[in-house]
């Protein structure tokens, strides 16, 4: 009996210690998870971007919000043109591209991939003292390429059309000329490398007419009707402004990304942050 006894408190003695060591094994690893988890959500390092100088708002507004929530985060900015945004991702120098305008096929031929971000309305402007507040396209057409040389021809003072523009592979070039139909027609009394120059250029000129990215749009020049329908975030969104583009970041298939840049990318396409591409002047998706 006494032997018994002896047996099965040694027994009972053996499985708690074996129970104790088990469990603090199991806590061990859970801190251990815990501890990789939260390593895992802490981002840093840089991520850089460039090209389209029509962006410079929404992604500067993107940029400062994300660098708040992951302040290790730097990301840089370099308003080149979306044609040097869409090179410097096709050849590695820049972690995301930044292109006003959809990537042509060519483009996407070389490995590259578009995602967009945001929309624009690319906003047809005038001289404040312009008395002109509508336009058709087909009129848009026609003093774009020349066809339509004094403003008197539709409805404006009796004085010559000057037309100010963006610089060859500029994003808001290319999506004012390929919707209106303009390609490589355009008679452009100056051509400059900034969506600003254009507007300070235009407001300094009562017979010149441009194009500008409706965020970049202030109270120095007025923005015309085009066929009826004023540029704003809903008639973009739903499509009864003709002239709009995407606003995109351009990847290169294949390419490793970093965490970081993964990271940017998702915030930048969320629901969460529809709000502040408002506020900086853009257009959010539905």
């Amino acid at each position: 009996m006494k032997l018994r006894r002896i047996f099965a408190i040694f027994t009972a003695c053996a499985l708690a210690a074996s129970l104790t060591a088990c469990g603090g094994s199991q806590d061990t690893e859970s801190q251990a998870d815990a501890g990789e988890t939260s390593e895992s959500t802490t981002l840093s390092g840089a991520i850089a971007t460039g090209g389209s100088t029509s962006v410079e708002k929404v992604i500067g507004a993107l940029s400062e919000s994300f660098m708040e929530l992951n302040p290790d985060v730097d990301i840089t900015y370099d308003p080149t043109g979306s044609g040097a945004g869409i090179t410097g991702a096709a050849d590695g120098t820049l972690d995301l591209g930044l292109s006003s305008r959809d990537l042509k096929e060519e483009e996407t031929a070389q490995g590259l991939t578009a995602t967009t971000f945001a929309l624009d309305g690319i906003a047809i402007v005038v001289n404040s003292e312009n008395p002109v507040s509508d336009l058709s396209l087909e009129q848009i057409k026609g003093l774009a390429d020349g066809t339509i040389t004094n403003w008197k021809d539709v409805g404006g003072n009796d004085a010559p059309v000057v037309l100010i523009g963006r610089e060859a592979g500029s994003g808001t070039r290319d999506g004012f000329e390929s919707i209106v139909g303009v390609e490589d027609v355009c008679k452009y009394e100056q051509e400059l490398t900034s969506t600003g120059a254009v507007i300070a250029g235009v407001a300094a000129n009562p017979n010149a007419f441009g194009y500008a990215s409706l965020s970049a749009v202030d109270e120095t020049v007025k923005a015309v009707t085009v066929d009826g329908v004023e540029a704003t975030e809903e008639t973009v969104q739903d499509g009864t402004y003709k002239i709009q583009r995407p606003f995109i970041f351009v990847t290169k298939d294949g390419a490793e990304q970093t965490e970081q840049t993964k990271a940017f990318m998702e915030y930048a396409t969320s629901e969460e942050v529809s709000d502040l591409i408002a506020q900086a002047g853009a257009v959010p998706l539905k």
